[in-house]
């Protein structure tokens, strides 16, 4: 009879676990809790910087393709400049406009070969800086994909740590090893460890991606910095001959 007393109250007690998500939580330490909340506070923004970005890099995508289209469809780039509408949200359409604005500023004191090969560099300089200006901002936010991807496992780590010392504490206060003097604090410690690694996983693979896709838009308007500078010369030497 001792022996089915002693089975029944392990089980009564188990059942007074809540071991839903949310009775974890409930009945975790302050420390675990603090973990958990810093944890889904990091996932929220981190989520909110992914959306916004991979949104705006779509939104950049599509008007570059626009813009070369209508660039290299344009008779003059002088009617074109002139035409063009400068939002001030395309980095295509601001680095044509700076190296435009700085071929007009410049052009009429090119009188030698050698003045315009200074007006052409001072150009494309002009205009990388203007790129590089655009990639500075593309890139914010960035760095705390970063942080979040390389510190929430470790996090995770402490809220599991601390909650292990939890169940060696309810076993050293009820001098129980039951599962029911240990489960509440390794559910919180196990909780801690997938909280971690369901914040740091897409937070990395989000990083890499997105700063991949940066890195290929700034080839192409590195590219198109390159191809530019290449007609300025060529109309250079033409307005010479």
């Amino acid at each position: 009879m001792n022996g089915a007393e002693g089975v029944i109250t392990t089980v009564s007690n188990t059942v007074g676990h809540d071991m839903s998500l949310i009775g974890i939580f409930a009945q975790a330490s302050f420390m675990v809790k603090l973990i958990i909340i810093l944890l889904i506070g990091g996932s929220f923004w981190s989520w909110t910087i992914i959306f916004a970005k991979i949104s705006f890099l779509r939104k950049l995508k599509a008007n570059a393709d626009k813009f070369e289209d209508a660039f290299w469809n344009c008779g003059s780039i002088e009617t074109f400049f002139d035409n063009i509408n400068n939002k001030g949200d395309d980095s295509f359409v601001s680095i044509f406009v700076t190296g435009m604005q700085e071929w007009r500023r410049s052009k009429t004191k090119a009188k030698t070969t050698i003045s315009h090969i200074s007006l052409n560099e001072r150009i494309s300089r002009m205009m990388r800086v203007t790129i590089g200006r655009e990639i500075d901002y593309l890139e914010r936010h960035l760095s705390f994909l970063a942080t979040v991807g390389s510190t929430s496992p470790f996090i995770g780590l402490f809220g599991t740590v601390w909650g292990i010392m939890n169940s060696f504490e309810s076993i050293g206060f009820d001098q129980n090893t039951s599962l029911t003097s240990v489960a509440p604090g390794i559910a919180e410690a196990l909780f801690a460890t997938a909280l971690g690694l369901i914040v740091t996983i897409p937070a990395v693979i989000a990083y890499n991606k997105i700063s991949s896709e940066i890195n290929r838009y700034q080839n192409r308007l590195e590219a198109f910095v390159d191809e530019f500078s290449s007609i300025i010369a060529r109309q250079a030497e033409e307005s010479e001959a």
